[in-house]
């Protein structure tokens, strides 16, 4: 990795800083002479009449469904800035949920303004840093610079892919701090803006902004339904490049199968939509395992839960709970095919009308009853589930909603999600599970360290639902067959 020409002072290096540190001889090597040679020579790279990305009809009408809902206000909603990982070094960008579901844009720095316009609507403009300037040498000389980490769009092209108008960033904080009138802001992602607002926003006004963007993506269109297919049949694939490489696991560890699945992600989509779970044998019990650094051994389960997430960065989230050499054992079997059957219980259950809590509900009664059966607690089911007493090892919810985020519209109020009712849309995960840990003296011995979830992504739709990540069998005697095509 290139180290970058650092100036000799502490002071931050900006595009107006570039060439005053170079002609004060901050910059080491840099000559006039280079300086000036740097400036032409370059071809005009300009690029003219873009389509406008995929989505850019629905970004606005999400736009103006926002307008609507605050007439009059200033409103102001960040991409995020780079977050330093070590020293120099940044981890890799991400762009807000709620800047991108309103632009399509993924870029660092990135802010969208509606500014109140007449008759209680707005006018839209997206502030994006420019192409670097071949004037001052930022391009080259700064490490944010063009040739450093790549060409970014001029404002003009921005305009056109993205279908709102495009000014420079670096204004936007000085007139925020002059605007007058109301503002509500989305915070948590660059400071810098939130200091510009800091004597003209609240907290209570910013979470009403907040929660009303998250409730926005409790129904998905039908470009974002599109893209959450696309992120689970690139899972399903990398599910499949996972079992051919089990052997390799088994010679080395979970990073393995870590690494396997997040090379499916980076070819086929962004990257992956949450730190995936590769928790072989014991490691299944620790429900975000995702240290990923265990032993892999023929014998026990590997239960994986991964998902892709795509360039539009709409992730999958599914989990199948696989035989490392192919085969369940006798109890092995007993607990998949109780989690399956409870499963199957809740996804019957998801459908337009049914109250958000019913898959829920459905799945616990099942796994209820199997315990009880098992002689695990004490019955009557109604008992069990009055109390709570299934959830030593059922632990966690059936499941939440699913889209840009794994656990999408998490802002959103307790009525308009967990107490609300299905509709043709929603997108959630139906997940549930059976652990029993390694320690728990209350389980018979041989039960001890086995976990086991099974989890798909279920679409509400007109009549019903219908899986999107059908593509990986659920069966226990299906997921057998499905991984000894595999291996060959």
């Amino acid at each position: 990795m290139a180290e970058e020409l650092t100036p000799e002072t502490p002071e931050e290096t900006t595009e107006e800083q570039a060439i005053k540190q170079r002609k004060n001889g901050l910059y080491p090597g840099v000559s006039d002479e280079l300086a000036e040679n740097m400036k032409s020579g370059w071809a005009d790279t300009e690029l003219r009449d873009l389509a406008p990305i995929a989505q850019a009809d629905k970004t606005a009408a999400r736009r103006a469904a926002l307008s609507a809902r605050f007439p009059g206000e200033r409103l102001v909603i960040p991409a995020g800035n780079l977050k330093t990982r070590s020293n120099d070094t940044e981890y890799a960008f991400r762009a807000s949920t709620e800047y991108a579901y309103l632009t399509g844009d993924q870029t660092q720095d990135g802010v969208l303004v509606l500014e109140p316009a007449g008759a209680g609507g707005h006018e839209a403009t997206i502030y994006l840093l420019p192409r670097s300037d071949r004037e001052n040498g930022e391009f080259w000389l700064d490490g944010q610079g063009e040739l450093w980490v790549g060409r970014r769009h001029s404002l003009t092209e921005a305009e056109q892919l993205l279908g709102v108008p495009a000014k420079d960033v670096r204004e936007l904080a000085a007139q925020l701090k002059e605007a007058t009138g109301p503002v509500r802001a989305v915070r948590g992602h660059d400071a810098g803006i939130e200091a510009a607002l800091t004597d003209k926003v609240t907290a209570e006004r910013d979470e009403e902004l907040r929660v009303y963007l998250s409730e926005a993506r409790l129904i998905k269109d039908d470009f974002e339904v599109a893209e959450l297919r696309k992120a689970c049949e690139a899972t399903a694939r990398g599910f499949e490049d996972v079992v051919k490489v089990l052997d390799k696991a088994e010679a080395t560890s979970e990073r393995y199968i870590e690494g396997t699945f997040f090379l499916r992600a980076r070819v086929e989509g962004n990257d992956i939509g949450y730190g995936s779970i590769c928790a072989a044998g014991p490691h299944a019990t620790t429900l975000h395992w995702v240290r990923n650094d265990g032993d892999v051994r023929s014998g026990d389960l590997l239960l994986l839960d991964a998902g892709v997430e795509t360039n539009e960065l709409y992730t999958a989230d599914i989990t199948r709970t696989l035989p490392i050499n192919g085969r369940y054992t006798e109890l092995q079997r007993k607990i998949y095919d109780a989690v399956y059957e409870a499963q199957e219980a809740g996804i019957a259950a998801v459908k337009p009308g049914a109250a958000y809590r019913d898959f829920h509900d459905a799945a616990q009664r099942v796994l209820a009853e199997k315990l009880v059966e098992w002689g695990l607690v004490e019955g009557p089911v109604e008992r069990v589930l009055e109390l709570g007493l299934q959830r030593r090892w059922t632990l966690h919810g059936t499941g939440h909603m699913l889209g840009m985020d794994v656990h999408d519209c998490a802002a959103a109020r307790t009525e308009a999600y967990v107490d609300t009712t299905l509709a043709p849309g929603m997108c959630l995960t139906v997940e549930p599970g059976l652990y029993f840990q390694a320690d728990d003296l209350t389980v018979p011995e041989e039960y001890r360290g086995i976990g086991v979830r099974i989890e798909d992504d279920i679409l509400v739709t007109e009549d019903g639902n219908v899986n999107l990540s059908d593509a990986l069998p659920r069966r226990s005697e299906e997921v057998e067959a499905w991984m000894a095509g595999l291996k060959g």
